[in-house]
């Protein structure tokens, strides 16, 4: 039986390796394939374009804010990639077609569009208001579904084509005081999935991307209700401590090479991948661990009272709370690596927050 055993596991381990030979066999040279990439201002979006043109790709790059953008643009052209940078809210129904017309009149063509932007709401439900949500999808959901349907016309036209959408751990587990977001990045993962299954494995195909925490700066941008002061010191230590978090130029590399490899789903950091397993495999549980941490760690709505009681009789979570005189050098100290990348990947300091 063991022998039989050995065997079996021997002949195992070689398959999984035949395989990982395959798909590093299969992985497609994508030099000059024309790219769109939203959200590439900035963090894992201005990564992602860097890869991208590390690669001999085009790029059109979009965003919001157009002096960002141009500020964007021209890194990228200070390190050897051709760029088009193309203004517009996402949430803009004219944008996606923008975009395309960008990529066709200057390139002839487009062969990747990576949906990247994205807005982060961090609060307790009890302190959101419906409007959260409607950005949040809007941004996150809806957005991806205008880009992909406004680009697929050409690429099936010119019989290739590759659509990436950047989704989150938090469309696969939703967690609180993220609600909007994880709702947003549910509909997006649905939409990504369901629109793989319809094109298949080619000539246009669809990678969703499934990432954990990483460390882009990008907590320095999100936003921030109910305590929002204590909302952000818990949401920065998550996105800039390590092993909780992912070098985001180490995520921007594997993300393109499951592009190049046309992979359905790559999930990011190893949490998130045991993460996303145990919420399918136990529900419950999962749930019930969640609202345990938020009650132990989590800040009170902001309508609690100092006893950490709601005003309908509930108790609520007891809050977050660093000491007084120690908690700005703490903080310092265990974001210095989120710091370090909100400086590298252009990330700023929203107003309001501290």
């Amino acid at each position: 039986m063991r022998v039989r055993a050995a065997l079996i596991g021997g002949a195992a381990l070689a398959a999984a390796s035949a395989l990982a030979k395959s798909r590093e066999r299969k992985r497609d040279d994508i030099r000059g394939e024309v790219a769109i990439v939203t959200g590439a201002s900035r963090g894992l979006g201005l990564l992602l374009a860097r890869e991208l043109a590390r690669h001999g790709c085009p790029l059109v790059i979009g965003a919001r804010d157009a002096a960002e953008l141009e500020r964007a643009a021209d890194q990228l052209r200070a390190e050897g990639a051709e760029v088009t940078a193309v203004a517009g809210d996402v949430t803009d129904e004219t944008v996606p077609h923008r975009l395309i017309e960008a990529a066709t009149e200057r390139y002839g063509r487009i062969d990747i569009v990576i949906s990247n932007a994205g807005i982060i709401q961090v609060g307790p439900v009890a302190d959101a208001e419906f409007g959260h949500f409607e950005t949040a999808l809007d941004t996150m959901a809806l957005a991806p579904v205008r880009l992909a349907l406004a680009a697929l016309p050409a690429m099936r036209r010119q019989q290739h084509g590759r659509i990436v959408n950047i989704t989150s751990i938090g469309g696969k587990l939703s967690v609180p005081h993220l609600l909007p977001y994880s709702t947003a990045k549910f509909a997006a993962v649905g939409f990504s999935e369901g629109l793989r299954a319809e094109l298949g494995r080619g000539p246009v195909t669809v990678t969703t991307v499934v990432p954990g925490l990483m460390r882009t700066g990008s907590y320095l941008q999100a936003r921030f209700t109910g305590r929002a002061e204590e909302e952000f010191t818990w949401f920065s230590l998550g996105a800039s401590l390590p092993v909780i978090s992912m070098d985001a130029e180490r995520a921007a590399r594997q993300i393109i090479e499951a592009v190049r490899g046309r992979q359905a789903e790559i999930i990011l950091t190893p949490a998130a991948q045991v993460v996303s397993r145990v919420a399918d495999l136990a529900p419950g549980l999962t749930s019930d661990i969640l609202h345990f941490v938020q009650r132990l760690a989590l800040p009170r709505p902001a309508g609690t009272g100092p006893d950490g009681t709601a005003p309908d009789g509930d108790e609520g979570a007891p809050g977050y709370r660093l000491d007084p005189a120690m908690s700005r050098k703490a903080f310092d100290r265990l974001t210095v690596l989120g710091r370090a990348a909100a400086s590298r990947f252009n990330e700023r300091r929203s107003a309001g927050q501290t």
